[in-house]
């Protein structure tokens, strides 16, 4: 039976959710629009601390390393390290060939009671654009576009090139709806 995750040995640490949110909440009051960019930083900032922590908890569940996983494989396996770590159960999906989709029901960032007008999982964002740049070998950019904090029933993000993501974000802005300015692209 797989040990548990050892936060400690793995570079992280328990944050409860109240916790998060209540900082969130309070960047986002008193940061103004910079808020999410600190957010996103600090996800960033974190985002090899979890490529190595979800390294060393597969390595103590299988042999097979990260770099070698298929994808279906890698899917689940990461969607079980997030669970385990407590932020929720993810799943992978794509649109089209050129955009990943990541959902999730649960997710640990979010907070349905928050009653947000935007999704707000920023330091989400940036966490995935490190860990998934790594898995993609190249720098990609995430866009939550769906959150639960919204009253959503699930935090979407979608992931891909930073200039498709830019322009699936403009076209968002001229108020296209995500799934079209995604058809659009691809």
């Amino acid at each position: 039976m797989p040990t548990p995750l050892d936060l400690t040995g793995h570079g992280m640490l328990a944050l409860t959710r109240a916790s998060l949110s209540t900082l969130r909440s309070a960047l986002l009051r008193d940061g103004g629009p910079d808020a999410a960019i600190y957010l996103q930083e600090a996800g960033y900032a974190g985002g090899d601390a979890m490529w190595q922590a979800f390294k060393l908890w597969l390595a103590d569940r299988t042999i097979v390393a990260a770099e070698d996983l298929d994808v279906p494989t890698f899917e689940a396996r990461v969607s079980e390290f997030f669970k385990d770590a407590g932020w929720g159960h993810i799943s992978i999906s794509s649109m089209g060939d050129a955009v990943a989709v990541i959902d999730s029901a649960d997710w640990g960032e979010a907070d349905p009671a928050a009653g947000m007008s935007h999704p707000s999982c920023h330091l989400t964002t940036g966490m995935f654009a490190d860990l998934f740049g790594r898995v993609a070998g190249q720098p990609v950019a995430v866009l939550e576009v769906e959150c639960r904090s919204t009253g959503a029933p699930r935090c979407r993000f979608l992931v891909g090139s930073p200039a498709m993501m830019e322009q699936i974000y403009d076209e968002m802005g001229r108020g296209v709806h995500y799934e079209d300015a995604v058809a659009v692209l691809v």
